[in-house]
């Protein structure tokens, strides 16, 4: 078993040929238009480039008609869920955001932006999003491990035709900051795993077009990278449909 921060970041080197790739590979398509949902939750910009670098057309909003009118929809996040629904909530966006979810669009949430797809958290009373069933719970303290889970760690693919996933390698290393871990009601959304400690808990879900991962890709160097041009060619496929 891999602890977090086992795992240095891969060099820039390496990074830049897997950009190049990943640019060959969305060349050929027209360029999905994503929103980024901005929340005042952190990390909008950062994951609006890894977006543009990864082949779309990516921008930050709060408007829920461009949420509408986009072929696709990021919503990351950093921090806690309580406060993250209710700048959701101030800002008119809880509604818009289930409808979407509904509606069939590409649909990523990362990190809190994954909590909040849940009923609930652990960390809060606040009610979630509800778009997928399930609560988000507490790592339990153990000996030899640290609260926040937080750095490197390796992924273990649970769903091997996960379009979201493909083409990665087997135990690929993603970047983790949370204490907290989602736990959806129906596993079998369960994309991926990560283990801290004694705990298996999720690392990314896929049910149909709601996607998410508890790591962030837009920190993950080529793993990240190529996770979010995963997202943006299936943006893409459905917008061409």
């Amino acid at each position: 078993m891999q602890t977090a921060d086992a795992h240095p970041p891969p060099t820039p080197q390496v990074a830049a040929q897997v950009a190049a790739q990943v640019a060959t590979r969305v060349a050929t398509r027209i360029a999905p238009r994503i929103a980024v949902v901005d929340y005042d939750m952190g990390n909008l910009h950062s994951a609006c480039k890894a977006l543009k670098l990864a082949g779309a057309e990516a921008w930050v909003t709060n408007d829920p008609d461009q949420m509408a009118a986009a072929d696709a929809l990021v919503l990351p996040g950093v921090g806690a869920f309580d406060p993250a629904m209710q700048h959701l909530r101030d800002r008119h966006l809880i509604e818009p955001l289930r409808q979407i979810a509904r509606s069939g669009k590409p649909f990523l949430g990362i990190c809190v932006g994954m909590q909040i797809l849940f009923e609930g958290s652990d960390e809060g009373t606040e009610a979630g999003l509800g778009i997928v069933p399930g609560q988000v719970r507490r790592f339990r303290s153990e000996p030899g491990i640290t609260i926040p889970h937080m750095g490197w760690n390796q992924l273990a693919i649970t769903q091997p035709d996960c379009p979201l996933l493909t083409g990665l390698q087997p135990a690929s290393w993603v970047y983790f900051v949370h204490s907290y871990y989602p736990d959806p009601a129906n596993h079998a959304v369960n994309a991926a795993t990560v283990t801290h400690g004694s705990q298996t808990v999720t690392a990314a879900l896929s049910d149909r077009n709601v996607m998410a991962t508890q790591f962030h890709p837009e920190k993950s160097s080529q793993a990240g990278l190529q996770i979010l041009a995963n997202f943006v060619a299936i943006a893409a496929a459905q917008a061409s449909e």
